[in-house]
């Protein structure tokens, strides 16, 4: 099973902490945190820009869609980028196309503009996010397990965050958002600039096919399947949910906090406290029958704004688990270089994103608000059917002895003295 529960050099769950981590892997945490927050920031300026810059609601979904095409495109080739020009160098780069990729957004006067410039957003943030998790798992203490935590607390915390501040920003102006993310950004670039040292780090040269190559792995096919279908209900609930609920900026973020604090808690606590009891296929075979219920319930309710904010926080407790459990699952279900393995299911999910924010417009205006999150529960039992005929390639994932769960519990709550 896990190599990374095993290369703890002895060390046994009563005496680590996943807390307790050098500097360099907390500079990287942190600019995880703001990267993902561009995820959600732009969620409660979306009614905003469309009436802002005159963009029908598909246009203004093409936010969501031209920063998830690139991003996903873009994973096939970072791992051969930063193969070459090394981790660090890598996550500045990425960092640095934010930076001006934001600014642009902030500074454009057409959704056009916006579309476009968010597109080369999602090239430096593929670039960093899929070196920034093989970068985490590498360096912190405490093994693969430890640092996967580490890694879904700055994701969540930053998908929290993000449309907290999108709304409070977003409140002042459309623009305001983007020129937070400079800002932060900006910070976070320092912030791996000085912290993060590098001086001894092997470069291995690898293929620009790996990648692809990867895909032919079975796990890791039936994981990225998993993990497209998955993505669509994912970001149906994300970026389609601001328009039935009708609310301000301020609503909206406010509402989207409450999500990705509940998204937070589960992939941080609840997840590891689950996988102790059941097996990672189970877990998800689980969650994401309950994740297409709570889809179905939205539907249901869409007309309510009450009842569809109750469906998205708890979307976001089932969310949290998926998320936790699939990078886990994709981290230990082959042999292949965790940055090869990260950029091709990193690619496949990020391309199912991407097509669901326009398509849910588009069947809303169409068929009614309730058809997308139809669809959304539709997509994630495909993902569950995909889990269930694939289970026997991803033995290797269930193959978890005790001690190793156990330890990553204890990691978790934090039982080292």
């Amino acid at each position: 099973m896990s190599t990374g529960a095993k290369s703890t050099g002895g060390t046994t769950a009563g005496r680590v902490n996943v807390w307790r981590q050098p500097a360099p892997v907390w500079a990287v945490a942190f600019a995880c945190v703001v990267a993902f927050m561009g995820i959600g920031l732009v969620d409660p300026i979306l009614p905003a820009i469309a009436e802002s810059l005159q963009a029908t609601p598909v246009e203004t979904e093409l936010l969501f869609t031209s920063y998830l095409v690139v991003t996903g495109l873009a994973m096939l080739v970072t791992s051969w980028v930063s193969s070459r020009i090394g981790a660090k160098r890598t996550l500045l780069i990425g960092l640095a196309l934010i930076v001006v990729f934001a600014l642009l957004c902030a500074v454009s006067g057409s959704v056009e503009a916006v579309i476009g410039f968010r597109a080369g957003w999602g090239l430096g943030n593929a670039l960093f996010i899929s070196t920034a998790l093989a970068t985490i798992v590498g360096a912190a203490s405490g093994g693969s397990a430890a640092a996967i935590i580490l890694y879904e607390a700055a994701l969540g915390l930053g998908i929290a965050i993000g449309p907290l501040l999108g709304g409070i920003l977003g409140e002042i102006s459309w623009r305001g958002p983007f020129f937070g993310v400079v800002a932060l950004m900006a910070i976070a670039f320092v912030a791996i600039l000085v912290l993060l040292k590098m001086p001894d780090e092997k470069r291995t040269p690898i293929p620009l096919s790996a990648p692809l190559r990867a895909l032919r792995t079975p796990a890791l096919a039936v994981l990225a399947i998993t993990a497209l279908f998955y993505n669509i209900g994912f970001f149906v609930l994300l970026a389609f949910s601001p328009f039935p609920l009708g609310f301000g900026a301020m609503g909206i973020g406010l509402t989207f906090f409450g999500w990705g604090v509940a998204l937070a808690v589960t992939s941080v606590w609840v997840a590891p406290i689950l996988l102790r009891r059941m097996r990672r296929t189970t877990a998800m075979l689980v969650v994401l029958p309950l994740l297409a219920l709570d889809l179905i319930a939205a539907a249901l309710v869409v007309a309510d704004p009450a009842g569809l904010v109750a469906c998205i926080i708890v979307g976001g407790l089932l969310l949290g688990l998926m998320n936790t459990i699939l990078t886990e699952s994709v981290m230990e279900a082959t042999d292949l270089p965790r940055s090869v393995a990260s950029s091709a299911y990193s690619a496949v999910r990020f391309l199912g994103g991407a097509a669901a924010p326009p398509l849910a417009a588009l069947l809303w205006h169409a068929y009614g608000a309730a058809v997308p999150f139809v669809f959304a529960a539709a997509s994630v039992l495909v993902a569950a059917a995909t889990l269930l005929i694939g289970r026997k390639a991803l033995r290797r994932i269930d193959e978890a002895e005790a001690s190793e769960a156990d330890e990553a519990a204890a990691i978790l709550v934090g039982d080292a003295a």
